[in-house]
């Protein structure tokens, strides 16, 4: 896989922001605390997938942009494949997150989406062949709510798409020089946000490929008031030192050392540090709860 992800979409400024709320920085931000981060030495041990096996993100120096869903002619369709949800212990993850306004900065989409219209909460297999994708599992929740001139409330009703590379580095439906894996849909797929704004995902800890840091992407679609759907796309990162811990174990370290880092990815250097997910360990692999704040452009 390249590294030839391509900027689309646009983001408000500061400005826009605060116009659009009428809030101060600091109301905006409120219920974004800041969580200590898993040590790298903590990484859980690897061990098989399982068929069927939240922290939360750092308050910001600076006011971000907020996450501004762009028009879009795409319409949301809803095909369900069934799968059977795993649980995580309540310790483990805490309660049962709030929606809150965390704003986030928009990022490419690269070249590897597929709308596979997937849904399904577990996107470690191939419906077709049934295969699964092994690696440390990673149980990733987001929390959705739409900014508003009153405030935040939780957005129901919103399409969230993952999809990233499985642990050798390789995504599903796509070709390029080093293999063709058109037909195939393993670590992909969406879910619906509920009443509390909440999608919740179980797949693998992604692998690397030349030229990119660990990450995932995600796309958020939902159709305003006026019938109009937006979407808004941008991607996911891994502290370095808990993927160097992740990566000397199967079925990741056959890969040999990897070449870019966080800081040398340019896509990263962007906005990364404001897209970071703050790891739980668990028996078995993570657990990640990822907040944002949408506009939907509704006033």
């Amino acid at each position: 896989m390249d590294a030839d992800d391509r900027p689309i979409g646009r983001i408000l400024t500061r400005r826009e922001v605060l116009a659009l709320l009428g809030i101060s920085a600091a109301t905006l931000l409120t219920g974004c605390g800041a969580a200590a981060e898993t040590p790298a030495s903590n990484a859980p041990a690897a061990s098989p997938v399982q068929p069927d096996t939240p922290a939360t993100f750092a308050a910001q120096p600076e006011l971000s942009p907020v996450a501004t869903l762009a028009p879009t002619a795409t319409p949301i369709e809803s095909s369900v494949i069934a799968t059977t949800v795993p649980t995580a212990s309540p310790a483990a993850i805490g309660s049962r997150p709030v929606p809150a306004c965390v704003v986030r900065p928009e990022q490419t989409e690269g070249p590897y989406f597929v709308d596979t219209q997937l849904n399904r909460s577990d996107i470690r297999s191939d419906p077709a062949s049934g295969v699964v994708k092994e690696g440390l599992p990673l149980l990733l929740t987001f929390v959705v709510s739409q900014v508003g001139s009153a405030g935040c409330a939780p957005l129901s009703g919103a399409l969230v798409d993952i999809w990233h590379c499985d642990a050798q580095g390789v995504y599903s439906g796509v070709r390029d020089p080093r293999i063709d894996t058109r037909g195939q849909q393993w670590l992909r797929g969406y879910q619906m946000t509920g009443a509390d704004g909440v999608a919740t995902f179980t797949t693998i800890y992604p692998g690397w490929y030349p030229g990119r840091t660990v990450h995932i992407h995600f796309k958020i679609r939902a159709t305003n008031a006026t019938g109009q759907v937006y979407d808004f796309t941008s991607q996911l990162y891994f502290d370095d030192a808990i993927s160097n811990a992740v990566f000397v174990q199967a079925p990741y370290a056959d890969r040999g050392r990897r070449a870019t880092l966080n800081q040398n990815d340019s896509i990263f250097r962007q906005s990364g540090s404001q897209l970071m997910l703050n790891l739980t360990p668990l028996d078995q692999g993570y657990a990640a709860t990822f907040e944002i704040g949408v506009d939907l452009g509704e006033g």
